[in-house]
């Protein structure tokens, strides 16, 4: 795998298999780009969570390697981890100490000078100024999942992984921690994120990855993967069976069901001229007898889950 400058991870060959014999990931390789936002999706249990473990150096893999920033994760561990942040799942945090005391220790573990100014910028740029002398468990889960944010965010890291960031949360704070991403994004930060999401996925990201089974099926650009995804289908239901697509509609590209009971025409529906009604002209014209016309868009999720559905 090339390695271009403006990789800031590469993840290569990566396999996992926990001692009683369960493989949590299966020759993952993937290169991350220094400054994009990217989405893993996939369902609970597809190895996302696995995945970030061992990039952030909490579980061992059993093959393969990964380095951030060009230095190897387990050679160059204490190099790799001050380079990463991470927001777990789970609201781990102490109940009794306050949020500043949080964030400042979290800064010192990594070794790094105080820095008052910066802490601050960040809690106001979480939102979480005005509770900055709140002890922890006084907090809503909301104001929790941000000093989270903030705790990996300390000790200034250039790569940031979110695992389930909005799980749990209202939709008013998802619409928040998504314009916080975007502005982390600005200030050249590389952003993973893993959902189960599609809508965080479409509303966010610069790539979405689709993981499933511990395998990485697909990574793309998410708007090729929309125009890919985003088509649109016009399927023609037939009184009578064909055996083929008769001669004069072979030009439309149609495809013919199995029972040989629907044509399907696919189209960009972007276009000024999706051909639709000549289409329809031309099957008047050659007598073909139609029962029914329906037209169905896929999404991301229809896309996401054919995906899954096609390895499962």
């Amino acid at each position: 795998m090339s390695q271009s400058s403006q990789t800031i991870v590469s993840i290569s060959d990566l396999s996992k298999t926990y001692a009683n014999g369960y493989q949590a990931l299966k020759h993952v390789s993937l290169d991350i780009q220094r400054g994009e936002i990217l989405a893993l999706l996939g369902p609970n249990g597809a190895g996302k969570t696995t995945l970030i473990s061992i990039i952030c150096g909490i579980v061992n893999a059993s093959s393969g390697t990964v380095t951030v920033g060009g230095h190897d994760i387990v050679s160059a561990y204490r190099i790799t981890r001050g380079m990463i942040g991470l927001v777990p799942q789970e609201l781990t945090l102490g109940a009794f100490d306050t949020v500043w005391n949080t964030l400042s220790f979290s800064r010192g573990l990594f070794g790094k000078k105080p820095n008052p100014a910066y802490i601050e910028a960040l809690l106001k740029d979480l939102s979480l100024w005005d509770k900055k002398n709140s002890v922890l468990m006084a907090l809503s889960g909301g104001m929790k999942r941000r000093v989270l944010i903030g705790k990996a965010l300390s000790h200034e890291p250039t790569v940031l992984f979110l695992d389930e960031p909005t799980a749990g949360v209202d939709v008013e704070l998802r619409k928040d921690m998504w314009a916080l991403v975007r502005r982390l994004r600005e200030s050249g930060v590389t952003i993973i994120l893993t959902t189960h999401y599609i809508e965080e996925a479409e509303a966010i990201a610069d790539r979405v990855g689709v993981i499933n089974h511990g395998e990485l099926l697909l990574v793309d650009d998410k708007l090729a993967l929309m125009h890919k995804l985003g088509k649109r289908q016009m399927i023609i239901e037939l009184e009578t069976p064909l055996s083929a697509v008769p001669a004069e509609l072979v030009a439309w590209g149609l495809e013919l069901s199995e029972d040989g009971k629907e044509l399907v025409y696919t189209y960009d529906p972007h276009k000024s001229n999706t051909g639709v009604n000549g289409l329809l002209q031309v099957i008047n014209t050659a007598g073909l007898p139609v029962k029914d016309l329906r037209t169905t868009q896929t999404s991301l999720e229809e896309i996401f889950v054919s995906l899954v559905n096609k390895r499962s």
